[in-house]
C-alpha cells in the first residue's frame, strides 16, 4: 500500500511540473520554470526513495533531491521578490 501511494505521489509531482512548464511556455516567467523543476525533483525522489528503499547507506543521497527540490523553491521565491518591477 505504501509503495502504491508513493507511485502515486511521484505521478501527481510530474503532473503539477507539466502544469508549471505550460505556465513557464505562457508566460516566459523563471519563477514557474524553477517550479517546474522542483516538481520533477520531487517526483524523482520518491521514485528513487521506493527503489532503494532497503539500503539505508544511499538514503543521504536520496534526501539531498528533496533538498535541491525546496531549495529550488526558495530560489525561485527570492528571484521573483527581487526581481525588477515592470513598468
Amino acid at each position: 500500500m505504501n509503495e502504491f501511494l508513493s507511485g502515486m505521489a511521484a505521478a501527481l509531482c510530474l503532473v503539477a511540473g507539466l502544469f508549471f512548464l505550460r505556465f513557464w511556455k505562457k508566460t516566459r516567467d523563471r519563477f514557474f520554470a524553477f517550479f517546474a523543476a522542483s516538481f520533477w525533483l520531487m517526483a524523482l525522489h520518491r521514485m528513487v526513495n521506493l527503489y532503494m528503499r532497503d539500503n539505508n547507506e544511499n538514503l543521504v543521497g536520496v534526501y539531498a533531491i528533496r533538498l535541491v527540490a525546496f531549495v529550488l523553491i526558495l530560489v525561485a521565491i527570492i528571484d521573483k521578490n527581487r526581481a525588477a518591477p515592470r513598468k
